[in-house]
C-alpha cells in the first residue's frame, strides 16, 4: 500500500491544477471510472481489501494462482453472502510455462443419502431452496488445494493469513455488500447459527460498520495448518457431519471424504476471430458459446448497441441457447452431454431459421444436436509472467441454504436445489452426482495467447453477460470498463434444467440507462419488457494488450470491487 500512495498523491494534485478546458475526457462507464492500467500484475475482485490481499501476494513474488486463492479466501470473510468455503468453485488457468489452458471443476456432489425416493417420501416435488435438504457437498477448499498443488508457489498457511486477520479483527462493510446482507436478514434470523455468526447484534452490519467472524478465523487456521484435509477428513469434517445430523441434513463425514475436484478441458468457439473458452457442463458456459455462434451471422456493428434490431436478435439467440441448456446441460459423468455438437457453427446455422426479424419466439423447444440470481463472486488475476486465473465461487443463493455451523463460521450452499426430481431428466438427482451449475469463469485467446480474462456474476445472467461483453468489445468497440458498465439486457422465463417449462416468450429486463427507443422497439415486436435497476451481479476483467504488453483492468458499479495493478 505504501508504494502506491505517492502515485495517488500526484494524481490528486494534478486533478486540482487542471483548468476546465484541460480536463481529460469523461470515462464512458456509468460511474465515470476509467480503465486501470499496469505493466506487471493485476487483480480484480468484488472488495478492495480482497484485491489488496492479492496484490500483496504478487508483490512478494507469488504467482496468479497464489493470489487468486488469497483473494477468494478474503472474499469468504468480506462477502459471505455470495461466497465462502461452504460453496463451490470453478476456474480456468493459463499456465505461461506450458502455454496451455487448464479447467478446474471443484463443484461438489449430492450426498449418498440424497435420493429421489427420500424426497418422494417427504411429498416434495422439487428440492427446497433453503434448509438442509438443499445441500450438496462444498467443493471450494478442494479447489484451492488442487490449484495450489498444481500451480502454486506458496502454502495455504501463508495465503490465508490476511483473511484470518480480516475475520478476527474485522473489516468495514461497503455499500453493495451491506445491502445484500440487509436483504438476507430474514433468512439469517431463522437459523440460530447464522444469527450468531452473521447477525451478532441482531441485525446486518450497516455501511462502514466493522464485521468480524472469529469462528471462521479459527476454521481458516485449521486449513492453514492442514490444508484441504482438515475440511474433508479432519476436525472441520467431523464438526460439519455432526451439524448435518443435528439439523436433518444428508451430508455425512464420508461424503466430505469422497469429494474430489476434476481437471477438465475447456470448451470453445471463435467469435470475430477471438477464441472464447468456457468450462463444459455441469456448468452453463456452453450457452454463451451458443449465443455467440448464432449472432456471428449478423452485422451487429452496423445495427449498433442502441438498436432494437440488435437486441431482438440477441434475445432470440438467448432463447434458443437456453432451451438447449434446459434439456441437455448436466453432469457428463451420469449422462451424455452433446456439447461438441451444441457448440458447433453447423448446429447454430441449423437453428438460425427459427429467428424472425419481425416477431418473437414463444415456448422455444430444444434442438436436436445429432448433426449428421444467485449470489456469486468472481475474481481474475494476471501476474508478471502472464499466468492468468479466471475464478468464480459461490454459495448459490444469498448465504446459501441459510444454515451455518456456528463453530465453523460459514454458510452452507444450497446448490442441490438445482437438481430435477424428474427421473427422466438428464439433471435428475442421483447420489454422487453434480447438479447443474450457474457459475462460469471465462477466458478469451487471440492468436493462441490470453487476451481477456473475465467473468460476470448473477445466475442466469452469467452466460448472457459473457456474450454481451464479447459483443461490446468486438462489435461496438467499447473499452474494457465501458463494456462492463454498459446497460445490460437479461431475458428471463426460459425453461430450466430443474424441469420448469418456458413461460411463453418470457420477459425482457432492460437495465436503467438503456435508451427508451430500445424498449419501444422491442414492445412493437411483441416482447414483454420491463426496466430494472440492475441485471445480475458485477463484472471484473483484465485485458492483455498484445501490442504494448500492458494490462487493462475493469470492475463495474454493480459490486463494491476494484481493479488494481502494479
Amino acid at each position: 500500500m505504501r508504494s502506491i500512495l505517492p502515485a495517488i498523491a500526484v494524481s490528486l494534485v494534478l486533478g486540482v491544477c487542471l483548468r476546465a478546458d484541460e480536463q481529460p475526457p469523461k470515462a464512458t462507464g456509468s460511474q465515470g471510472r476509467s480503465v486501470t492500467h499496469a505493466p506487471n500484475g493485476m487483480v480484480c475482485a468484488c472488495h478492495p481489501l480482497a484485491v489488496q490481499a492479492g496484490m500483496d501476494v504478487l508483490r512478494k513474488g507469488g504467482n496468479a494462482v497464489d493470489a487468486a486463492v488469497a483473494v477468494n479466501a478474503a472474499l469468504g470473510v468480506l462477502e459471505p453472502m455470495s461466497c465462502g468455503i461452504g460453496g463451490d468453485l470453478f476456474a480456468i488457468v493459463w499456465d505461461a510455462k506450458t502455454g496451455k489452458l487448464y479447467g478446474l471443476n471443484a463443484s461438489g456432489r449430492a450426498p449418498a443419502l440424497a435420493t429421489r425416493g427420500l424426497f418422494a417420501e417427504k411429498a416434495l416435488t422439487e428440492i427446497p431452496l433453503t434448509g438442509p435438504l438443499s445441500w450438496s457437498v462444498p467443493g471450494c477448499v478442494n479447489g484451492w488445494q488442487a490449484l495450489l498443488d498444481r500451480f502454486g508457489t506458496q502454502t495455504m498457511g501463508v495465503l490465508l493469513e490476511p483473511s484470518i486477520q480480516y475475520a478476527e479483527k474485522g473489516a468495514p462493510v461497503p455499500e453493495v455488500i451491506a445491502g445484500y446482507w440487509k436483504a438476507s436478514e430474514p433468512k439469517l434470523l431463522a437459523d440460530p447459527g447464522s444469527r450468531a455468526v452473521f447477525l451478532p447484534n441482531g441485525k446486518a452490519p450497516a455501511i462502514g460498520e466493522v464485521a468480524r467472524n472469529p469462528a471462521l478465523a479459527n476454521t481458516y487456521r485449521l486449513l492453514a495448518r492442514d490444508g484441504a484435509k482438515a475440511f474433508y477428513q479432519g476436525e472441520i469434517a467431523t464438526s460439519f457431519g455432526r451439524f448435518s445430523q443435528q439439523v436433518g441434513g444428508l451430508i455425512r463425514r464420508e461424503d466430505l471424504a469422497a469429494d474430489k475436484p476434476s481437471w477438465v478441458d475447456t470448451i470453445s468457439t471463435t467469435y470475430r476471430g477471438v477464441e472464447l473458452h468456457e468450462l463444459p457442463p455441469n456448468g452453463q458456459g456452453l450457452a454463451a458459446l451458443q449465443i455467440l455462434n448464432t449472432l456471428e451471422n449478423y452485422d451487429l456493428r452496423t445495427m449498433g448497441f442502441s438498436s432494437p434490431e440488435y437486441w431482438h436478435l440477441w434475445i432470440e439467440a438467448k432463447k434458443l441457447a437456453f432451451a438447449d441448456r434446459a434439456r441437455h446441460y448436466a453432469d457428463p459423468s451420469f449422462t451424455r452431454v452433446p456439447w461438441k455438437e451444441l457448440a458447433s457453427k453447423q448446429y447454430a446455422q441449423g437453428r438460425l431459421g427459427l429467428i424472425k426479424p419481425d416477431r418473437v419466439l414463444n415456448d422455444v423447444l430444444p434442438g436436436d444436436p445429432k448433426l449428421g440470481h444467485s449470489d456469486t463472486t468472481y475474481l481474475c488475476v494476471v501476474d508478471k509472467d502472464r499466468n492468468c486465473v479466471s475464478l468464480i465461487q459461490s454459495n448459490y443463493n444469498g448465504f446459501g441454504s441459510g444454515l451455518t455451523p456456528p463453530d465453523l463460521g460459514f454458510a452452507i450452499q444450497n446448490r442441490g436445489n438445482l437438481f430435477s426430481l424428474d427421473k427422466n431428466h438428464p439433471n435428475t438427482l442421483e447420489p454422487g452426482k453434480r447438479p447443474f451449475h450457474t457459475i462460469i469463469p471465462a477466458m478469451a485467446l487471440r492468436d493462441g495467447k490470453p487476451w481477456l480474462v473475465f467473468g460476470v456474476m448473477g445466475g442466469d445472467m452469467q452466460p448472457q453477460g459473457h456474450a454481451q461483453i464479447m459483443i461490446n468489445l468486438l462489435d461496438f468497440n467499447m473499452d474494457l470498463q465501458e463494456a462492463g458498465e454498459a446497460p445490460r439486457v437479461e431475458h428471463t422465463g426460459s425453461a430450466t434444467p430443474r424441469g420448469k417449462l418456458a413461460e411463453g416468450a418470457g420477459t425482457v429486463q432492460l437495465e436503467e440507462g438503456m435508451p427508451a427507443a430500445v424498449m419501444e422497439g422491442l414492445k412493437k415486436l411483441g416482447h414483454k419488457v420491463r426496466t430494472v435497476r440492475v441485471n445480475g451481479g458485477g463484472y471484473q476483467a483484465i485485458l492483455l494488450d498484445p501490442k504494448t504488453g500492458i494490462l487493462h483492468g475493469a470492475s463495474d458499479h454493480r459490486k463494491d470491487g476494484m481493479a488494481a495493478g502494479y
